[in-house]
């Protein structure tokens, strides 16, 4: 069982790192860089090149996406959940006294939260306090970190195991985003150029939003598939004060929005010839 495990491990591993660097190189190639280039198009080269070329990306966009998720839910059940990092009460079992050690339901309830936040998410982005750049992102954060606390102090998940389940978190939302609303407003947009007509502005508006929102979940979500692997930064000393795990996760996700931010403001400076 424990060399299929690790096979299996060595081969998801390799098909989720494959699959994510196709989907995030599209994701910052749309962002940085042909966002910018299709502001200088005119009628009717956005007539020509549009139906050419977005149809074709998105297909390795979409499809990188939902291979990327789907491999990194296979890890996560080979590495955590039968590989042995996740708490010894994640699941019941008898002590060395015989007694019974029920399952610790924080851990249970921190894995749906894990993967239906994502419902959370789509509907406050679809409210008009989604609609406020500043609140939404001081929002987003606050529930973050709330997040990392249920899982560390309640659910008693380790450095490594809540890191990859923000991780998976951030993936979620990210592969929903692709699939269900900039895939679809995409090929609105697309058919409305081909046929030389506006695209309708809050297809435009939502595309450009949640391809945002993906861009600015992706250098956090990097950072925690590193942390999967190492702890690290579990415990870091910093001026004789003690930083734990929690801390710097919190401050990498701050971090890695504010890189996304440069990035977005240095892409727009960056000319052709």
């Amino acid at each position: 069982m424990e060399f299929w495990s690790e096979i299996s491990h060595a081969i998801f591993k390799w098909l989720h790192i494959i699959a994510g660097i196709t989907w995030i190189g599209l994701l910052y190639f749309f962002n940085f860089i042909n966002g910018h280039l299709a502001a200088t198009y005119d009628a009717d080269s956005k007539k020509k090149v549009v139906p050419e070329l977005m149809p074709r990306a998105l297909y390795w966009f979409r499809w990188g996406a939902a291979w990327t998720w789907f491999t990194g839910v296979i890890l996560l059940f080979v590495v955590f959940y039968y590989g042995g990092l996740m708490p010894e009460n994640f699941t019941s079992y008898t002590d060395e006294l015989g007694e019974e050690v029920r399952a610790n339901m924080w851990i249970h309830i921190s894995l749906l939260l894990t993967f239906v936040m994502v419902f959370a998410y789509d509907f406050f982005y679809k409210s008009s306090l989604g609609k406020n750049t500043r609140i939404a992102t001081i929002i987003s954060f606050v529930v973050t970190g709330g997040f990392i606390y249920l899982m560390s102090c309640c659910a008693g998940l380790d450095y490594r195991a809540y890191n990859i389940h923000i991780g998976a978190m951030f993936g979620t939302i990210m592969a929903f985003n692709v699939w269900f609303r900039i895939w679809p407003a995409q090929q609105r947009i697309i058919t409305a150029i081909k046929g030389g007509e506006a695209p309708n502005a809050d297809d435009v508006g939502l595309a450009g939003l949640r391809s945002k929102h993906n861009t600015y979940m992706s250098v956090p979500l990097i950072w925690t598939m590193i942390n999967a692997h190492t702890t690290k930064f579990s415990m870091i000393e910093v001026l004789g004060y003690e930083i734990n795990g929690q801390v710097w996760l919190l401050i990498f996700v701050a971090l890695g929005w504010h890189i996304v931010f440069q990035l977005y403001k240095h892409s727009a400076k960056v000319k052709g010839f």
